[in-house]
């Protein structure tokens, strides 16, 4: 039998740190607190009047006392009213900078980051975990402590009017609190992992939803319906168990205030019978009783948020620490005129388990280098070296004679061109795509100027709003050969010094692979080219040919001196002529 893990406990310093990370405006928070306080002072003042009222309905009704009462009563809910509209402001500042600082860490993460989590469970820190904070910092402190005021001002006021009555209270009530705690407990524990599990599910949806066409070709709607279907039983079982400890603490805690209700009647009714009590104080004294059920249960409410809480500020601090990818920090250095180069280079994802060994390469200005051999050899993760997605384990990567690490990463990326297999496009237009991560403004004709450039305008052209044309999420609406011709027109947008083609032309019909080849070769021109590809077509007119196999470099030449001497290679040719 497995065991469950506890919620974590509730680290004060923590929250404090997290929350003054953000900057909130304090100022709304003492507003909004100091109006709630207010209100609540308001309100501990109608007993004490409605006593003084109601001793004196035997002589005569006192008008005044009573238009004073009423106007407290409205006083202190439009105070209260105030109090609320403040901390609504105040908690919706929080929650959008936290948001703010979440959201700009996301995007300063590393790859390596995201390649161990699932963007749901990521959104779930960015949206759920957020939330819960806001209500802890905006509903729930400020909440507790207008009830502690309340409780405590009831509680002496009750002490001053009739201490016996009051003793009474002080017995029975925290008898009634330990009778609840348990309940309590076992409640914020199940509040707990029905946040957990909503991660979960929120991460496991997102990932199906968005691979919906793999899915559906995969004619997996059975399997991913059965997994859906266990960890909706999975939140189904949690809230069963949430459902019935709310519907138990309800009715104990009603129950209990009920009898404490009755039994200070019983009391105070048989002290007024003996004339030991006015019939002003015991009503005075009940309204009081009824102003410390409220913050009695606000208080129960209170510690399961701040178990939620507890959680939600673990994850985001998590997050947090981080390490994120220093953009601005480095040399500006460019890459047209250098040689780039790879000096035994070893890479692994995961301990111990070697990706790339001791690889060697050099590109020369204006050179094609092309990368070949079998699937899983390591030829993309070299590419993603080069992106810099992940630090090499050992060995560097060259500019000339100076480490890449050394340049600032934004100039970079700034003077690189991708264009991979599944060339990635954002929802949004076409427009959006080409300009995408560009700061200057672009005229049409610029824009009309690379699609020409990649055998794009025509196809753009006849869309129903040309460059405003919305190719959808992941540009589903556009065919594949169109959406890599899209990728090469925003990388002649980009001018990059360092071209990299990864398999830019596999996965396409004859004609649109000739059409991108087109492209390509245009783009090709004047900048230093790596090809990684299967083709011969592709490869064979390269300045040098490297063999990539089992992580490692076994050869490298061109075309006509690796087939002469590299063995592998020549088997490679043989059987792409086959094909």
């Amino acid at each position: 039998m497995t065991s469950r893990p506890t919620p974590a406990k509730f680290d004060l310093k923590a929250f404090i740190h997290l929350i003054a990370s953000i900057h909130p405006r304090y100022g709304q928070l003492a507003a909004g607190l100091g109006l709630g306080i207010l209100a609540t002072a308001a309100n501990l003042l109608v007993p004490k009047f409605a006593q003084t009222l109601i001793n004196q309905l035997s002589h005569q009704l006192n008008v005044t006392l009573l238009l004073g009462v009423v106007g407290i009563f409205i006083l202190s809910a439009a105070i209260s009213a105030g109090s609320g509209t403040i901390l609504g402001f105040f908690g919706e500042d929080v929650v959008a900078s936290l948001r703010r600082l979440l959201w700009d860490k996301l995007l300063k993460l590393p790859v390596s980051y995201f390649d161990e989590r699932k963007s749901g469970e990521i959104s779930s820190r960015l949206v759920n975990d957020s939330t819960q904070v806001k209500d802890l910092l905006a509903n729930g402190f400020p909440n507790v402590v207008t009830n502690l005021l309340q409780l405590f001002g009831a509680l002496g006021l009750m002490l001053i009017m009739d201490w016996k009555m009051t003793a009474i209270m002080f017995v029975t009530v925290p008898l009634m609190m330990l009778v609840m705690m348990p309940i309590g407990k076992r409640a914020r524990r199940i509040g707990h992992a029905r946040q957990d599990a909503l991660a979960a599910f929120n991460g496991e949806a997102g990932e199906i939803l968005s691979e919906v066409r793999l899915m559906k070709s995969s004619n997996a709607e059975a399997q991913e319906t059965n997994a859906g279907h266990a960890q909706i039983n999975t939140l189904y079982q949690i809230g069963l168990k949430e459902a019935i400890y709310d519907s138990i603490a309800g009715p104990v805690m009603s129950g209990a205030m009920m009898a404490v209700v009755i039994g200070i009647l019983a009391y105070g009714a048989h002290r007024v019978l003996t004339g030991t009590m006015s019939m002003g104080t015991m009503f005075s004294f009940l309204m009081y009783l009824f102003q410390i059920i409220g913050p009695v249960g606000s208080l129960g409410r209170f510690m399961t948020t701040v178990a939620k809480t507890s959680g939600a500020t673990e994850r985001i601090q998590e997050l947090l620490a981080e390490p994120v990818e220093d953009l601005t920090h480095g040399d500006a250095l460019p890459l047209d005129g250098q040689i780039l180069s790879m000096q035994h280079v070893d890479f692994a994802y995961d301990a111990g388990k070697p990706v790339l060994q001791d690889v060697n390469f050099e590109a020369r200005p204006n050179s094609v280098v092309a990368f070949v051999g079998p699937s899983g050899g390591g030829k993309s993760t070299i590419f993603s070296l080069l992106e810099r997605f992940y630090p090499p384990t050992k060995g560097q990567i060259l500019v000339g004679h100076q480490d890449s690490a050394a340049i600032a990463l934004k100039d970079w990326r700034q003077q690189i061109g991708l264009v991979s297999q599944d060339s990635a496009i954002m929802a949004g237009t076409i427009r959006y795509n080409l300009t995408y991560g560009l700061t200057r403004e672009f005229a049409d004709e610029q824009l009309w100027h690379v699609l020409k450039l990649a055998y794009a305008e025509d196809f753009v052209r006849k869309m129903p709003q040309g460059l405003d044309t919305q190719v959808g999420e992941r540009g589903v609406k556009v065919s594949g050969g169109q959406r890599q011709r899209i990728a090469i027109a925003r990388a002649f947008l980009r001018d990059p010094k360092l071209l990299m083609l990864d398999e830019a032309t596999a996965s396409l019909d004859s004609e649109s692979e000739m059409m991108v080849q087109k492209a390509l070769e245009q783009l090709m021109r004047g900048r230093t080219t790596l090809v990684i590809a299967h083709r011969l077509s592709t490869i064979v007119g390269a300045d040098d040919i490297y063999f990539v196999e089992n992580g490692h470099i076994s050869g490298h030449g061109p075309h006509a001196q690796l087939v002469k001497n590299h063995a592998l290679y020549r088997e490679y040719v043989h059987n792409q002529f086959a094909a």
